[in-house]
């Protein structure tokens, strides 16, 4: 039990910067980037490559983090160049990064066992919370610039912000391509940490990423930029432990982690609307207990004054 609670703790690292990722798609520019699941592998691949042909782990890391921009920047130019329906536009790239990601692989999987990556000399725990830290921070100063305000009000109102003469074509372009860029170190750290790159590690790591922010922002809140992205971190490493202990139970199998990962999303997106019904019912229940009360009073009032 230890063991796997420290496993989830320390996966919850390395998808945090996924999470980080889809929170600016998701709830900052407010597009649905399915992109996301071909990104991740594409990290996972490049990193995965480059450090079986002799490259430094750190460096590919890097190059990991570029392809993801740049496949990030694709699905932007086909959504606000192209004209392509955002949901679309990710789709398509889905798709297509699905062969490039072989291409770069060459097969379907790539083993780095025996290979020095990130984590070879170093424990993810003593390293990895500084590290989501520091990246962290660095959004919220990144989103706080003028660059970062404008990004934010895209979302929000792109009208508006646009009659302010900001280009919001380049300031979604730029939100996906770091998206995507999170995204993809996240899948480069995940290939180095369990040792090898699959064509298909990234299916379904758009519904983990959401997973990630929603549960964070129904545990934590999300008022302020500085507590949307700490909810998302935190988020990622409670959904990872939530996992570890729903695999733990009996009759749950691994081959069952998709289906664990939806019904967490769904308890995720109900949960606000059950609170609000549970607020509203409790307001409701004291409002007829008080009006109850008030017409006791009255009609108290009204035989004291029949005797009188």
């Amino acid at each position: 039990m230890y063991n796997s609670m420290l496993g989830a703790l320390e996966m919850g690292l390395l998808y945090a910067f996924m999470a980080l990722g889809v929170y600016i798609t998701f709830r900052i520019l407010d597009f649905p980037d399915l992109t996301v699941d071909g990104s991740f592998t594409t990290g996972g691949a490049i990193a995965a490559v480059m450090i079986t042909n002799g490259s430094a782990p750190w460096l590919a890391t890097l190059c990991a983090l570029g392809g993801g921009m740049v496949a990030g920047m694709c699905t932007g130019l086909l959504h606000t160049k192209g004209k392509i329906n955002g949901l679309l536009s990710g789709i398509l790239m889905m798709i297509a990064l699905y062969s490039i990601n072989l291409r770069i692989l060459g097969k379907p999987n790539v083993s780095l066992m025996g290979e020095d990556t990130l984590f070879s000399s170093i424990n993810p725990l003593l390293v990895m919370p500084f590290v989501v830290i520091l990246v962290k921070i660095l959004m919220d100063l990144f989103l706080r610039t003028d660059l970062g305000l404008a990004l934010r009000a895209t979302g929000d109102n792109a009208r508006m912000i646009r009659s302010f003469g900001v280009n919001t074509d380049t300031t979604t372009i730029l939100g996906i391509s770091l998206s995507n860029g999170m995204v993809a170190l996240s899948g480069a750290l995940i290939a180095q940490y369990s040792t090898f790159a699959d064509s298909s590690m990234g299916i379904g790591m758009i519904v983990i990423g959401l997973a990630s922010v929603i549960i964070g922002e129904a545990i934590f809140g999300a008022g302020s930029v500085f507590r949307a992205t700490l909810a998302a971190v935190l988020g990622s490493i409670v959904y990872r432990i939530v996992v570890a202990l729903a695999l733990r139970v009996p009759w749950l199998e691994a081959s069952d982690l998709k289906l664990i990962t939806a019904i967490i999303v769904i308890i995720a997106l109900l949960f606000p609307s059950i609170q609000r019904y549970l607020k509203t019912k409790s307001t409701a229940r004291k409002r007829t207990a008080e009006l109850a009360e008030q017409a006791l009073r009255s009609k108290k009032g009204g035989a004291a004054n029949a005797k009188a």
